[in-house]
C-alpha cells in the first residue's frame, strides 16, 4: 500500500466514521432530552439581560428589537449596543428607547468589534444572566424560557447556546443552508453534546452566565470569531456548555457565493485560531472532555489538506504524465463514493426527521431535495476555506477583530 492509498483512506474513512459519530449521539440526544416533547417550561423569578450587539443594522434592528421585548419571560430588560454604526442605527435606537420602557442602549462612538460590544452590553446589565442575540436575530417568544431553565438550575452551566432556524430560502443556497442547519450543525451539537463538549456556541443566540464570564475574561477581542474562543475559554475552565435545540432564533444567511465564502472563511479562521492558543494548554488529564472536541478539530483541518492534495494530484494528471504513485485516476465516486453518499442520505433523513418539530413536518423532504445536494458544494467550500485560513490564522499579525456588515441574503429590502 502506498501513501497515495492511504491518503485515499483517510479521505473516505474519516467522513464515513464522523457521519456515523454524528448519528448515534445525535439520536441518544434526541430520545433523552427531546423525546417525547417537554412542557414549555415555568419562568423563574430570576431576571435576565437580553444584549443585542448592533452594527449597522437599520434595516432589521426595529423587527430585532420588536421580537426581544415580546419574549415571554417574567423578568428581564433589553440592551441594544449601538457599535459605532454608520448608518440610521443610533437614531432607529434611540427612537425604540422612547417607546420601550425596559430596552437600554449603550453607544459607542467608534466601531469597536462584536467582543467588545457584547462586553460592553454584559458590563451595564444588571443581572446574572445574559441571552446574546445578533441585531438582525428575531428570537422566538419562548427561547429565553428555555435557556434560564437550565442557566438557573444547573450551577455547573456556564453557557447555553439556542437553535438557529434561516428565514431566507429564495435561492438554492439558501434552501442549502436549511438543510445544513438542521443536518449538519444541528446534528453535530447534539452528539457533541452526547460525548461531553461542544465545539461552540451560536454567536447568534447563546446565554451566559456572566459570574462565568468574568472568570475568563469576557470575549476575546483579538479572535475573528468571538463565539468559538468563548465556548473553549469557559469549557478549559470546567464550565458545562449546553444546546437547547428548543430555543429558537430566526436569521438571514448569505445567498451570493461572496458573501458565503467570505462568512465561512470567518468561520474556518477562526477555528484555527482558538486550534493555535488552546492546543498547547490541552495535555492536561482534567481538560481531557475536550480532548475529543480538539482531536476533531484537528483531524478535520488535516482532512481539508488531503482531499485538496488529492484534487491537486488529479487536475496536474490531466496536463502532464504521473508516476503510478501520484496518479489519481478519477474523482468521481466509485464504490466508496457510493457508500459515503449512502450515509450521508441516512444522515440527511435521520437529522431532518429530529429537527421537523422546529421546522414544520411539510418542510421535510421539500428540504431532503435540497440537502442532497451538500456534499458537492459545501465540502468543497469548507476545504476551500480551511485550507487558506490556516496561514491567515498562523501568520496574519494579531489586531482587534472589528465586524462589517454581512450579506443577508435576498430579505426583499
Amino acid at each position: 500500500m502506498n501513501w497515495l492509498s492511504i491518503l485515499f483512506d483517510f479521505a473516505f474513512y474519516y467522513p464515513l466514521l464522523m457521519a456515523w459519530i454524528w448519528i448515534i449521539g445525535g439520536l441518544w440526544f434526541f430520545f433523552k432530552r427531546e423525546f417525547p416533547t417537554p412542557e414549555i417550561p415555568i419562568p423563574t423569578s430570576d431576571g435576565c439581560s437580553i444584549i443585542i450587539p448592533c452594527f449597522n443594522e437599520e434595516d432589521h434592528v426595529r423587527d430585532t428589537i420588536r421580537y426581544a421585548i415580546q419574549t415571554q419571560y417574567q423578568t428581564f430588560e433589553v440592551i441594544a449596543v449601538n457599535d459605532g454604526s454608520s448608518d440610521q442605527t443610533a437614531q432607529i435606537l434611540d427612537e425604540l428607547q422612547q417607546q420601550y420602557d425596559n430596552l437600554r442602549v449603550v453607544h459607542l462612538a467608534t466601531n469597536q468589534g462584536k467582543a467588545i460590544a457584547l462586553r460592553s452590553g454584559a458590563l451595564v446589565s444588571q443581572y446574572e444572566y445574559l441571552i446574546c442575540i445578533d441585531g438582525d436575530a428575531l428570537l422566538h417568544p419562548h427561547a429565553v424560557l428555555w435557556m434560564m431553565q437550565q442557566l438557573v438550575h444547573l450551577p455547573r452551566v456556564g453557557a447555553v447556546t439556542g437553535n438557529p432556524r434561516i428565514l431566507n430560502r429564495s435561492s438554492i443556497l439558501g434552501k442549502l443552508q436549511v438543510g445544513e442547519f438542521s443536518s449538519i450543525i444541528g446534528l453535530i451539537k447534539r452528539a457533541q453534546r452526547t460525548y461531553g463538549r461542544i465545539f461552540t456556541v451560536s454567536g447568534v443566540i447563546a446565554g451566559f452566565r456572566k459570574t462565568a464570564l468574568e472568570r475568563v475574561g469576557f470575549w476575546s477581542d483579538d479572535k475573528i470569531t468571538e463565539d468559538i474562543d468563548i465556548s473553549w475559554k469557559l469549557q478549559f475552565d470546567h464550565w458545562d456548555i449546553h444546546y437547547i435545540p428548543q430555543a429558537l432564533c430566526y436569521i438571514y444567511m448569505p445567498e451570493t457565493f461572496q458573501g458565503l465564502w467570505k462568512q465561512r472563511l470567518r468561520w474556518a479562521q477562526g477555528g484555527i485560531e482558538v486550534l493555535r492558543d488552546y492546543l498547547p494548554k490541552m495535555f492536561k488529564w482534567r481538560l481531557r472532555r475536550m480532548w475529543l472536541v480538539i482531536l476533531e478539530t484537528f483531524i478535520s483541518v488535516t482532512w481539508a489538506y488531503s482531499m485538496t492534495l488529492i484534487i491537486v494530484l488529479f487536475l496536474i494528471g490531466l496536463i502532464i504524465p504521473m508516476p503510478e504513485a501520484l496518479y489519481v485516476k478519477t474523482l468521481l465516486p466509485e464504490w466508496y463514493g457510493a457508500m459515503l453518499g449512502l450515509t450521508c442520505l441516512i444522515q440527511f433523513s435521520v437529522s431532518l426527521w429530529i429537527d421537523k418539530r422546529y421546522d414544520g413536518d411539510y418542510r421535510f423532504f421539500r428540504n431532503y431535495f435540497w440537502i442532497i445536494w451538500y456534499p458537492i458544494f459545501f465540502w468543497l467550500l469548507t476545504t476551500l476555506t480551511t485550507v487558506v485560513s490556516v496561514p491567515k490564522a498562523l501568520f496574519q499579525k494579531r489586531k482587534r477583530a472589528r465586524w462589517v456588515s454581512p450579506d443577508r441574503g435576498f430579505t426583499g429590502k
